[in-house]
């Protein structure tokens, strides 16, 4: 059994060498919760009160503008980030995909990365093994795939990622949505894997501005503003709170 139950969960993070009110004004408004301006040195309030039950079969996606928190509250789901006040805790095994890119080593062969990225993802070397050919012809990368990555151009490297993402078994899955540099036919492609990764996954938290996406892959929303939960039910109705805002 998977779960997650966050508790009143707080994340600050501390500006150290501040010198002046004015370096507050300049952060204020770019990180995604408040600055608290009590303490003798600034503090980031980047998730403030954030209370979340998550079990079996639960599929949540997460909404807000840029820089609502989204990203910081998923790293707190995967023990990334601790909480500074509240609790966090998670039972079961976590896929954390926040950068499609982190894992690939731009030196050696795609085949070579599809083997380090599984690894990455918490996979054994056999599984991966087993799964070379199936991301091989996924990727449609051919040749390319016994070049060093940095000869790839980025939507090649984000196919080879896709390619292997899309392959795991994971128990809680935390996707971040990075999925830009790839064509309009590739992205068709690729969404049938991703709803099929998302049906594998015990529990599925997912990040992104795309609402079809959300639709195919969520049943549950939270709406993320200002470091704090916003809203929280059923997808269509978090989506159209959201698109309504003044």
């Amino acid at each position: 059994m998977v779960s997650i139950e966050v508790q009143g969960a707080y994340v600050d993070f501390p500006i150290f060498d501040a010198k002046t009110r004015s370096l507050k004004k300049q952060v204020l408004g770019k990180a995604g919760g408040r600055i608290g301006t009590e303490a003798k040195v600034p503090v980031i309030e980047a998730l403030q009160d954030i209370t979340l039950s998550m079990g079996d079969g639960d599929r949540v996606g997460l909404v807000g503008h840029n820089g609502a928190g989204k990203s910081t509250l998923l790293r707190l789901l995967s023990g990334i980030y601790e909480p500074t006040r509240g609790s966090a805790r998670v039972v079961g095994r976590i896929a954390p995909v926040f950068d499609l890119g982190v894992g690939l080593d731009p030196e050696v062969s795609g085949l070579e990365n599809i083997m380090i990225r599984g690894l990455f993802l918490g996979m054994t070397r056999r599984q991966m093994e087993k799964r070379v050919d199936d991301i091989a012809e996924f990727t449609e990368l051919g040749d390319y795939l016994r070049l060093p990555l940095r000869t790839y151009s980025a939507g090649m490297r984000v196919r080879l990622a896709l390619g292997v993402v899309t392959t795991i078994d994971p128990e809680i899955l935390i996707l971040d949505e990075g999925l830009g540099a790839v064509d309009a036919a590739f992205l068709a492609k690729a969404r049938g894997r991703l709803v099929d990764l998302a049906r594998r996954a015990g529990a599925l938290v997912f990040a992104s501005h795309a609402d079809e996406l959300l639709r195919a892959l969520c049943t549950t929303a939270l709406w993320m503003d200002g470091g704090r939960i916003r809203e929280h039910g059923p997808l269509d109705d978090v989506l159209a709170a959201y698109h309504a805002r003044p």
